[in-house]
């Protein structure tokens, strides 16, 4: 995760610098990435830009964004995961086109996330994950177009009904929060039982310690998972010439008793 300290001066973006970072997807639509660039603040000059389709300001060093995003109003896929980020601009609900949303590894906090999220009534992907979330919004249960949910290494000690019920959840990631014990139980067979893990966060994005606690985890959820399938093994009986010879012994000396008498 990024580390704290005094903000570093950053890379200034200008017009010209973000109209070169303009690309055509391979479905055609527009994205601006800015990603990887040392941005500390969200350049002003992209909202010169707003017809694009995503915007990718990730792995930078940005502490703020601006309630001026929501002049992108027809951004489908807003990526701002690794940044400084600790809070939410409330006009982000306004950005009713989003199906894609990914803010994991910041600085929020549940007080950083504005109710008015739950107005991206078409949004698919949210991921929150690697912050310093100690709640979930229940309001986010309206968003009943999810399919994919974030919310692994957080600081959450439960998961409200209204998320883990919606109704076109297919994935959920929780792991790695202080759930406890007995909750944790319930909320981790459910996750083997109805939905699988999900995992937002490319291996290249995260660092060697968060990549190599995420493989663990994985590893031994995965053992878990091959254990429970696998199939049970037969007794062995080491007296027995077969598994019936003490029956058919039985029975055959009843039959001669039978016959004598």
């Amino acid at each position: 995760m990024v580390k704290g300290g005094k903000a570093p001066k950053g890379k200034k973006i200008t017009l010209n610098v973000a109209k070169n970072c303009v690309k055509i997807t391979f479905d055609g639509r527009k994205r601006l990435d800015l990603s990887k660039m040392g941005i500390t603040n969200f350049p002003k000059c992209i909202l010169r830009l707003t017809d694009v389709d995503e915007l990718d300001l990730s792995r930078n060093m940005i502490r703020k964004i601006p309630e001026s995003i929501s002049k992108f109003q027809n951004l489908r896929w807003l990526d701002l995961h690794s940044n400084y980020i600790d809070k939410l601009p409330e006009s982000i609900g306004q950005m009713t086109t989003l199906l894609y949303l990914n803010v994991s590894n910041n600085r929020l906090t549940t007080n950083g996330l504005p109710v008015e999220l739950n107005q991206l009534k078409n949004i698919r992907t949210l991921n929150l994950g690697l912050n310093h979330l100690d709640s979930v919004p229940t309001t986010l249960g309206a968003l009943k177009e999810l399919h994919e949910v974030g919310l692994h290494d957080n600081l959450l000690t439960s998961i409200p009904n209204s998320i883990s019920k919606l109704p076109k959840l297919k994935k959920l990631n929780i792991k790695r929060n202080p759930f406890p014990k007995t909750e944790e139980s319930d909320i981790f067979l459910d996750t083997i039982k109805r939905l699988d893990n999900l995992y937002l966060v490319e291996d290249k994005d995260l660092c060697s310690n968060c990549l190599k606690k995420c493989q663990q985890a994985r590893d031994k959820l995965n053992k878990i998972k091959n254990m429970a399938t696998a199939t049970p093994r037969k007794a062995i009986f080491s007296n027995l010439v077969s598994p019936n010879s003490m029956a058919k012994d039985s029975q055959e000396d009843w039959r001669i008793r039978s016959t004598s008498l």
